[in-house]
């Protein structure tokens, strides 16, 4: 297993996030999912066979895991909620809704946050390196980069530049 996802589940436990580890290492992705995202960095496919909850102790922050890809979870949020909104936002135009829908292909959200509004972490796929970027509502497409990939984005995280609890 990749030692940064091991070192921050360990953060997190210890900075008080519910952390809910999986009884087997095992990823188990529905078909439609895979479809969508055929290739996700492979740190983030270690934490996700990993850990099945990483809740802020807000519970207002939270890392999306299996169970919420697969549409199983007890989350009131979609995994992909903020796309829905959008497309929602969208109305009728097929055009708007086709441009939504191609840039959340390459934009796999991992963390979503309802403190002071809604915002959220994305892997951009599109990316070299599955660069990850911050977006918020209300434009949910318009996007900040903050690491230049997963592992980095936990090293930040644990360091503190990342605001981890409440973004």
């Amino acid at each position: 297993m990749d030692k940064v996802v091991l070192d921050f589940i360990t953060w997190a436990e210890l900075s008080g996030w519910m952390v809910t580890l999986k009884s087997e290492p095992e990823l188990h992705l529905n078909q439609q999912w895979i479809a969508r995202y055929k290739i996700i960095p492979d740190e983030y496919a270690s934490f996700l066979r990993l850990v099945s909850q990483c809740m802020s102790t807000s519970e207002q922050t939270w890392f999306l895991c299996e169970a919420d890809y697969n549409n199983s979870s007890n989350s009131e949020f979609h995994w992909n909620e903020y796309e829905l909104i959008s497309l929602e936002a969208a109305a009728n135009d097929d055009v708007w809704k086709s441009e939504i829908t191609s840039w959340w292909d390459q934009h796999l959200p991992i963390m979503m946050s309802v403190h002071d509004g809604y915002s959220y972490y994305a892997i951009d796929l599109s990316s070299e390196t599955g660069a990850v970027v911050r977006g918020e509502e209300p434009e949910f497409e318009e996007v900040t980069k903050v690491a230049e990939d997963f592992p980095h984005f936990l090293q930040l995280m644990m360091s503190g530049s990342i605001a981890a609890e409440d973004f």
